[in-house]
């Protein structure tokens, strides 16, 4: 436990927390949106061996989840549990980041895989170091119901800042059309700069959020009852236990389908804005600044929705508005009721559509990672231990998992309606990406309904956590 009663959070400190989300930001715009597009447009790897190497590297990072977060429940230092991994991840990672977009020339299709393979496997597992136990510090800097949600809006904030800061600035400065690539999304100097100038904002938001809780290190608990190390088998036997908590169960069920949407989604944008839109990336670079504003609404609208209709209700409800905005557009296009493609003025009605759809999606996810903070106190009653690391590992592994099942089913995708590598859009027939929007549309419909559905069987609301942390304090007092 804590030596003493914590001082209340700050908000600077709530901020800066929240800022270093901005490196998992980085490395997650670079993975859906550009790293598929990049090695099969501008490097020439078809598309279904970039996103199978993708989902290898993704299950692979993904075992390395519950042993990080194992190990930060249990580390004991100077500087606490999750501090030491936090500091140590930030430098490696960015360095693995800029290599991801320098391949080596003259490697084979095969030596194409594996270095993609190795190096992504790299960067998102040195990104574990600073994520799970940077998510791990939520539920003790704060333990009221509203005030997680707060603390989540502004992790949630900065993610979504760092991958469309990045993407706007990719698009609208990196990737400029020249006179040899007059189609910018495909000029390789372009993606040099982004791993180069991503490399820096990734390793300078985990250091400057890492310093910004180094003063609450005192008043973090400082293990998990005296867990000893248990082995590989041992953190999955673990896993397996926090996933037996039927809360947190729901929670897993509605990532399993929505994060494998949201992984589909990123990897065809760019092919949808530059293939089917017939945008510049000039214009691509405008629509990613509808989810910049729309994180900084759902930092306002998630702790008012926590408040008025609670954390499951208003997740479940954003999911469906999710659906309708997400269609509309495409709807609207097939019907001839949408704006001409590659207009400006098609740009400004695709602004606003997709501002109502990042609203939803970015503030659904925001009340779902503050739903599990109130899982751990639920399990701890149940367990007697406290394991923050293990549920947000869990969490995280199901995450990429699916992410990258995501990412392998949009190659699978491109491969079926036949869009090859290397296709400037003048040369494409109108066909192929029409076809694409119209295998992906019910796909993304039904994923994404029924993982609101799953929803449904989690129960914690704030009458239920007010009561387990209750019986927690209860269940302390006479050890105290």
């Amino acid at each position: 436990m804590t030596a003493s009663s914590p001082p209340p959070l700050g908000l600077g400190t709530k901020i800066l927390y929240g800022f270093g989300s901005t490196a998992y930001g980085v490395k997650d715009v670079a993975f859906r949106t550009f790293l598929l597009i990049y090695y099969n447009q501008v490097v020439g790897v078809p598309a279904d061996v970039v996103s199978f190497a993708i989902l290898l590297a993704l299950v692979v990072d993904a075992i390395s989840d519950p042993i990080v977060g194992q190990f930060s429940d249990n580390l004991k230092t100077r500087w606490g549990r999750r501090h030491p991994l936090i500091y140590a991840s930030a430098i490696p990672a960015a360095l693995a980041f800029w290599a991801l977009f320098h391949p080596p020339s003259g490697l084979s299709e095969a030596g194409m895989f594996a270095w993609i393979l190795g190096v992504s496997i790299a960067v998102r597992t040195l990104i574990t170091f600073y994520e799970i136990p940077s998510s791990s510090l939520a539920p003790e800097l704060a333990d009221d119901y509203d005030e997680r949600t707060r603390i989540a809006s502004f992790r949630y904030f900065f993610g979504m800042v760092g991958a469309l800061g990045m993407a706007f600035a990719t698009l609208s400065i990196f990737l400029k059309p020249t006179p040899d690539y007059p189609v910018g999304q495909l000029n390789p100097a372009g993606y040099a700069t982004f791993a180069l100038v991503g490399a820096i904002v990734m390793a300078s938001s985990i250091l400057m959020s890492a310093m910004a809780t180094h003063h609450r290190i005192p008043y973090l608990r400082t293990g998990t009852g005296g867990a000893k190390a248990v082995g590989l088998f041992g953190h999955f036997r673990q896993m397996k236990e926090a996933w037996s908590n039927r809360g947190f169960l729901a929670i897993l069920a509605f990532g399993l389908l929505k994060f494998t949407m949201v992984g589909l989604a990123s990897a065809l944008a760019l092919y949808f804005g530059t293939y089917f839109w017939g945008l510049s990336s000039a214009q691509l670079a405008i629509l990613t600044l509808d989810g910049i504003l729309a994180a900084a609404i759902a930092v306002a609208l998630a702790p008012r929705l926590s408040a008025s209709i609670g954390k499951r209700n208003g997740a479940i409800l954003l999911s469906f508005m999710l659906i309708a905005f997400g269609v509309l557009p495409y709807a609207l296009a097939f019907t001839g009721l949408f704006f001409d493609k590659g207009s400006n003025a098609l740009v400004a009605g695709l602004f606003v559509i997709q501002t109502f759809y990042s609203v939803a999606g970015v503030t659904s996810m925001v009340l779902v990672h503050a739903m599990i903070a109130d899982v751990v106190e639920d399990q701890e009653l149940k367990t007697g231990h406290r394991s923050e690391g293990l549920f947000y590992a869990a969490h995280s592994f199901l995450q990429k998992c699916v992410s990258g099942a995501g990412v392998f089913l949009a190659g699978l995708m491109l491969k079926q309606v036949g869009l090859s590598e290397k296709v400037p859009p003048s040369e494409l027939a109108p066909e192929v990406p029409e076809a694409l929007v119209l295998l992906y549309l019910p796909v993304f419909a039904l994923g994404t309904a029924a993982a609101a559905a799953m929803l449904l069987f989690y129960r914690i609301d704030r009458a239920g956590h007010e009561a387990n942390l209750a019986r927690l304090r209860a269940r302390a007092a006479p050890a105290q």
